[in-house]
C-alpha cells in the first residue's frame, strides 16, 4: 500500500507542477494576444509568428492541462448516481470510469495520433502560415503528452479510490467531501 501512496503523491505533484507551469502560459497567451491585436488594429502590424505563439500555447494548456484539471475534479461528469453516492460507491465508479472509458479513449487518442506526430517530427513541420513559427511536431506531441499525463492522472485517480476501498480515506477527500 505504501508504494500505491507514493505513486499517487508522485502523480499528483507532477500534475499540480505542470497545471501552475502552463497557468503561467495561458496569461502569456492572453497578453500575447492582446499585443498582437493592439498592434494590428492599433497601428497596422501584424506578425504571423507572433498569432502561432498564443494559438500554441492555448494548444499546450488545454491538452497538458487536463491533467490537472481531472486533479482538482474540475472535468465535467454526469452526476446523476455519482453526487448522491456514498464514497465507497463513488470509488467504484472512479475505478470503473478509469478502467472501462478514460484508458480506452486514451489509447485510441494515442494510436490515431502517433503516426501524424512521428510525421511531423521527420519532416520538422512549422506552421503553415507564411512567416508563422517553426516546430509545429511540438504542438502536435502535445497530444501525445495530453494521453500520458491524463492517463498517469487517470490512474492516480483510480488509486486513491482504491486506497479508500482499502480502508485509506484520507488520501481520497475527493471522494468523501473533504478538502484536498
Amino acid at each position: 500500500m505504501a508504494a500505491l501512496v507514493l505513486f499517487v503523491r508522485a502523480i499528483d505533484a507532477l500534475s499540480n507542477a505542470l497545471g501552475r507551469m502552463l497557468a503561467w502560459g495561458l496569461i502569456a497567451a492572453v497578453l500575447m494576444c492582446f499585443t498582437n491585436v493592439v498592434l494590428r488594429y492599433g497601428f497596422g502590424i501584424a506578425f504571423i509568428w507572433m498569432q502561432d505563439v498564443y494559438v500554441w500555447l492555448n494548444g499546450a494548456g488545454f491538452t497538458l492541462g487536463a491533467a490537472f484539471a481531472l486533479r482538482a475534479d474540475a472535468h465535467v461528469r454526469v452526476d446523476l448516481f455519482y453526487r448522491p453516492a456514498d464514497p465507497r460507491t463513488k470509488a467504484k465508479i472512479e475505478i470503473l470510469g478509469t478502467v472501462v472509458f478514460l484508458l480506452p479513449m486514451l489509447a485510441v487518442v494515442w494510436v490515431y495520433t502517433w503516426p501524424a506526430v512521428r510525421l511531423a517530427w521527420m519532416f520538422g513541420e512549422g506552421s503553415q502560415n507564411i512567416g508563422g513559427l517553426p516546430g509545429l511536431y511540438l504542438l502536435k506531441s502535445c497530444v501525445l503528452g495530453f494521453c500520458a499525463v491524463l492517463g498517469l492522472q487517470g490512474l492516480a485517480q483510480a488509486a486513491k479510490a482504491a486506497l479508500l476501498l482499502g480502508g485509506r480515506p484520507e488520501y481520497a477527500p475527493h471522494l468523501t467531501g473533504g478538502l484536498r
